[in-house]
């Protein structure tokens, strides 16, 4: 196990995560070691009032945007016009949904007082970005996550009305495809991306394509 030193930034190499796919303890939620994280194919993951834990896990939950296609149920959906769409317009709303709402998945449970605070910090850096989904001029779905340019990678998702974050999913999505984006990021497996078309990919692969556009 790595103890971060909180006068660097540096991590260890993502491969030498243990078999818990934890690869740090410690360090800071500041956005110059979030975003130094994220480009190294690292998280943190963990629960209010334990120690920041950073992952790299073994096997990368992922998407090509280019390869997702939606249920046709979801497909007639969107032809009906219910929702209507925003991009990167109301992050807060978006991050402290995912925070607070109720839910089985177990997502969202994980974003922490300091966590909400970190990523407002990303937003206002241009570094993580939301989409909100409206219905009758409420905010009834979304998600949000970190852009890396080329690779998006998603942290969470709510949804106050059914299919509310799958019509998020897929704008983003095309939103990837349009901006030539290599891979949606999903990190951890879990049965409600696996039914949006996610699929997992060894850690090797992750940071290959992770790397190949800063050579």
């Amino acid at each position: 196990m790595y103890f971060l030193d909180p006068n660097s930034y540096q991590f260890p190499d993502p491969r030498l995560a243990n078999a818990d796919d934890i690869l740090a303890i410690g360090g800071d939620l500041s956005p110059k070691r979030l975003i130094h994280a994220y480009q190294h194919g690292i998280f943190p993951w963990f629960n209010e009032g334990d120690p920041i834990i950073w992952y790299s896990p073994a096997w990368r939950m992922v998407l090509d945007p280019r390869h997702y296609k939606p249920s046709k149920s979801l497909q007639q959906l969107i032809k009906k016009n219910h929702f209507h769409i925003t991009y990167n317009q109301h992050f807060k709303e978006v991050i402290t949904q995912c925070k607070t709402i109720s839910r089985n998945d177990g997502l969202g449970t994980w974003i922490t007082d300091d966590m909400l605070q970190s990523y407002l910090k990303l937003h206002q850096l241009g570094h993580a970005k939301s989409v909100e989904v409206w219905q009758e001029n409420k905010l009834v779905g979304g998600l949000y996550g970190v852009d890396l340019g080329h690779i998006f990678c998603g942290e969470s998702m709510f949804s106050h009305v059914s299919n509310a974050s799958k019509i998020a999913f897929n704008w983003l999505n095309n939103y990837l495809i349009t901006k030539k984006y290599d891979l949606l990021d999903c990190q951890v497996h879990n049965s409600h991306l696996e039914s949006l078309g996610a699929y997992e990919i060894p850690r090797e692969e992750f940071l290959h394509i992770l790397h190949k556009k800063k050579n």
